[in-house]
């Protein structure tokens, strides 16, 4: 539990645990609201089709090689951290529903989850104007490792990624 001043001086109180059925709700709503995916523009396809989705999320859950995490602020469930890959290319990601952003909740989560994995180096990917998601990584330790090209099925079209690495 990280707990700092949020807006306003109130305290915000974040905590990981570990995913239960109760927050995948929450977790459809966020990945299915349009402006978060605009923002983070690379979706899959599971973002889209709620089938698709429980699938991913059954798969995802019952995976050893995963680390995954709900983000509560507050006890309330506002997101979700990861760590998938194997070991040479370990990633994380992360999402925080939209109307809890600019709190430093993000960045709460991220470091306390990069905290429980030991594998490093550890990979992220941000799409380059989505300048929250790459300061929350700098924030955490992560560098700027590189830059590619991808398709964000979200914007319909091709945009810049830029490439973190935690050493």
């Amino acid at each position: 539990m990280i707990e700092r001043p949020g807006l306003g001086g109130a305290h915000v109180k974040v905590e990981l645990r570990k995913t239960v059925d109760s927050d995948l709700g929450v977790f459809w709503v966020q990945l299915t609201d349009p402006g978060l995916q605009y923002m983070a523009a690379i979706t899959r396809k599971y973002h889209y089709d709620r089938g698709l989705f429980d699938a991913h999320w059954a798969k995802v859950r019952h995976d050893p090689e995963v680390t995954l995490r709900t983000v509560l602020a507050d006890r309330v469930v506002v997101g979700h951290a990861a760590v998938f890959g194997p070991p040479e290319e370990r990633e994380v990601t992360y999402v925080i529903g939209r109307e809890h952003w600019g709190r430093g909740i993000a960045t709460r989560a991220l470091a306390e989850l990069i905290r429980l994995e030991d594998t490093r180096p550890l990979h992220a990917g941000a799409v380059a104007d989505n300048a929250g998601s790459i300061r929350v990584l700098e924030k955490c330790g992560f560098t700027v490792t590189g830059r590619e090209r991808d398709f964000a099925r979200a914007r319909g079209e091709e945009v810049d990624v830029v490439l973190l690495t935690l050493s």
